[in-house]
């Protein structure tokens, strides 16, 4: 018998980045068993304009079950052209890197904000990530 694979969102609330040099790190969760990252969303209160020079960065990072990993799971650069609407889901890209999609149970999410140049600012808001057991 086979049977679906098990799903589980991890949704949080993060801070926004009201200074565009400023950089911001949040813990999201762990994660619950094995799995794979399938998609990952962010929902940011306002708007975000992408700039061609100074942007944002948003990752979701695997710390690992240490807190010291350096993983990138899936990322976006607002950058020239990359826009998001305030409180509509915008999809951040996964890597294309299979092996950076896979989590051990108790391994860390973190969701990185960082400037790039003199940057733009971050304002806040819902990051969800769907994880399917492995």
């Amino acid at each position: 018998m086979t049977t679906a694979p098990f799903v589980q969102v991890i949704e949080r609330n993060v801070p926004p980045v009201s200074t565009a040099g400023n950089d911001d790190d949040t813990v999201l969760g762990q994660a619950p068993f094995a799995c794979t990252v399938t998609s990952v969303q962010y929902v940011p209160e306002a708007a975000i304009t992408g700039a061609a020079t100074n942007n944002r960065t948003v990752s979701l990072v695997n710390k690992g079950q240490a807190g010291a990993g350096t993983t990138t799971v899936a990322s976006l650069s607002f950058d020239n052209g990359v826009n998001a609407v305030a409180n509509d889901e915008k999809t951040i890209t996964l890597s294309v890197t299979a092996a950076n999609l896979v989590l051990a149970a108790g391994d860390t999410l973190l969701w990185r904000s960082i400037h790039v140049a003199t940057g733009i600012t971050d304002p806040g808001g819902v990051v969800r990530v769907t994880l399917s057991r492995s």
